[in-house]
Order: C-alpha cells, then structure tokens, then sequence
C-alpha cells in the first residue's frame, strides 16, 4: 500500500472536534487491542502449525478474518458483498483505495495479503504483517527471480494470495492502470494448469455528506490524519465488495493480457473509473 499517487488535490484537512477524537481514540485502542491479543494467539498458533502443517498455515487465515470483521464492526463500516469468493486455487487481485481495504478484504475471505517491502518495516504493522504471512516484495530486478520461485511456493501450498496490481491507493473514484509483472508467477508450467485469478472491486460510499473520496488515501496525504478522520466519524458509510467470476490463467497467452482482462473488470464497476491519463 501507498500514497504516492498524485491526482487532483486531496480535501482540505479536517478540523476534529473534541468529541470526534475521543471517538478516534476509543475505536483505534479497540482494534489496536484486538489485533495485539490475535498477534500473541497467532504466535502460540504458530508454534505448533510451524512443525505440523509447514507452509500450509491452515490456521492463520481464520484467525484474521475474524479479527477483521470484529474491528470493522467496532469502526462502524457496513460492508455489501456481491457475488462469490472463489473455492479454487489461485490469487485474487483488487482495486487500491486505502488502508480500510485491508480489513475490508480480510473480513471477506481467508487469504494472505502481497505487501511492499517497505511495509514489513513499519513499525508494530511490519511485524503483524509477517505474523499473518504476509509476502513482502521489492520492485529491485535483482529480486525478482526469488519473488517468482516464492509466489510458485505460497501457491502449490494452497494459498490464495491478494495482491493490487495499481501498485498504490487511489481517491477511489478511479482505476490506475495494472502493473503485470506479478502475474507472470501464475503462468509457470505446472501452475497455470490450474491457477484460477478472481478480480474483486472496492466501491465506497461515504457518509452522508461526507467527500466522495472520504475513504481514499493518496498523493501525499499522511497516514495518521487520515486514519483519526475516519475514525472519528459518528456515521460511517458503506463499501461494496463485488467478487468476479474468477478466471483460468491457462485462458490467457500471458500475463498482459490477464493483468488487462483483471483490470477492465475492476474497472467496469467503478462510475467513471478511468486513470487519470483517461485510459
């Protein structure tokens, strides 16, 4: 996840009133509280899924997702799913609008997140992160075989792995082109046989009266502001989690032609959701 993304001027910063951020506070303790107590379950988890189970991390997943729907229940976000999350092996990849897509995604589905390197260096996030066997990538070339041959592994394990091909959040009002050099892991002969790729569109609403991009982190907007304005929100809004029909990656000549069938589906769900370069 990022906020590197420039595009028309973010909203002027919120005011907060003493109220809203006692509301900030509360909600953000609570969620902070829950995923410590998971943090410390999943270490003692790990302990024996580690010498029984091996990469398979059967556990894991369960514990996040309910750790996820607690947490957006306590922030207030009501979340509308439409269609089915995939039963078969392979990826699911999303639309970037923030850091709420996280507990978003996590809520709805047992998987296990692709992150940039650099978020496995944040602190207590960077640690939780690779508790709950998040896969951290470097967009150094040098690496880039050892991403490959580690994406191959994570999938003959049974994972699904989430991943937003954008490379960085957006206002949520648009859809960045899709960055298709993680697909190419799917088509290794003895994977694309069977791999299966499900897009998955976030669509927020805000609350009443509230910006359209409420929920949209990007350009150089700081985390923290971000997080206490949605925090302190009395209302929140609404996201919509439209799961795909997902897709055989063995129907597809290679990774630019999956990565560019993924996006026009994410794309067609979005009013207006064209880049900002109007592709």
């Amino acid at each position: 996840m990022s906020g590197t993304w420039h595009s028309p001027a973010p909203p002027d910063e919120v005011r907060l009133r003493p109220v809203g951020r006692l509301r900030a506070w509360l909600r953000g303790a609570l969620v902070a509280g829950m995923f410590l107590i998971a943090t410390m379950l999943l270490l003692s988890l790990r302990l024996v899924e580690r010498p029984l189970c091996g990469l398979r991390r059967p556990v894991t997943p369960w514990l996040a997702l309910g750790v996820a729907r607690a947490s957006l229940r306590v922030i207030g976000l009501r979340v509308v799913i439409r269609g089915r999350p995939m039963r078969a092996r392979g990826a699911i990849v999303s639309n970037h609008v923030g850091w709420m897509d996280i507990l978003v995604l996590m809520a709805v589905q047992r998987m296990f997140f692709v992150a940039k390197a650099e978020v496995g260096g944040w602190p207590g996030i960077g640690w939780m992160a690779r508790q709950a066997g998040t896969v951290f990538i470097t967009r150094k070339g040098h690496a880039a075989r050892h991403q490959k041959e580690l994406f191959e592994a994570r999938l003959r394990a049974g994972h699904r792995l989430m991943f937003f091909p954008e490379g960085t959040s957006t206002d949520g009002l648009r859809v960045l082109p899709f960055k298709s050099t993680l697909f190419e892991a799917f088509f290794t002969p003895g994977l694309k046989d069977f791999m299966h790729v499900q897009p998955v569109t976030l669509r927020y609403r805000p609350p009443a009266g509230a910006d359209p991009r409420f929920y949209g982190w990007w350009g150089d907007m700081a985390f923290g502001p971000h997080m206490l304005k949605v925090l302190a929100a009395r209302r929140q809004g609404q996201v919509e989690v439209i799961f795909h029909p997902p897709v055989g990656v063995r129907d597809f000549e290679g990774r630019k032609a999956l990565a560019r069938h993924c996006e026009a589906t994410i794309r067609a769900e979005i009013p207006g959701g064209r880049d900002e370069d109007g592709a």
